[in-house]
């Protein structure tokens, strides 16, 4: 809550006279998507899809088959700088509810379970957030505008 509060006291600080208080979540539909956005440094856009697949990936769908996911979707722009260019590649994660959107995950076991090759995931890991411009994530609130 603490966070979110932080959150948007910077929006309001950033915007004046434009924060707004989050869209309340849809009742109708307890899943919560997310998108997470990644600008890869120029160059490097097969790398860091190889060790997203390989590594991150992984671990997302072995979260499907606990249940805590629903479903994983990445994307890729169409045309090489269409539009602002912000992002290179984005991953849409669906999860079960709010509860297991913020709720721990066990991720960590998972990724031991999966790589017994640890210390070669880590640096792997390592890698892929190295080549990266930019990442943020973007957790939405599905409108019913009926």
């Amino acid at each position: 809550m603490r966070l979110k509060l932080i959150g948007l006291l910077m929006l309001a600080l950033a915007f004046p006279g434009h924060a707004q208080a989050p869209a309340a979540q849809s009742a109708a539909n307890p899943q919560r998507t997310a998108w997470y956005f990644y600008r890869v440094k120029w160059g490097f856009q097969e790398e860091f899809q190889t060790l997203f697949a390989r590594n991150h990936l992984s671990v997302l769908r072995e979260e499907i088959k606990t249940g805590r996911i629903v479903s994983v979707k990445t994307y890729v722009p169409t045309y090489h700088g269409d539009g602002r260019a912000d992002w290179t590649f984005a991953v849409a994660i669906t999860f079960k509810d709010a509860a297991a959107f913020m709720g721990p995950s066990d991720e960590a076991a998972i990724q031991r379970r999966l790589f017994p090759d640890f210390a070669k995931f880590q640096k792997e890991e390592q890698r892929r957030f190295e080549i990266l411009d930019a990442h943020w994530d973007v957790p939405l609130n599905e409108l019913d505008l009926k």
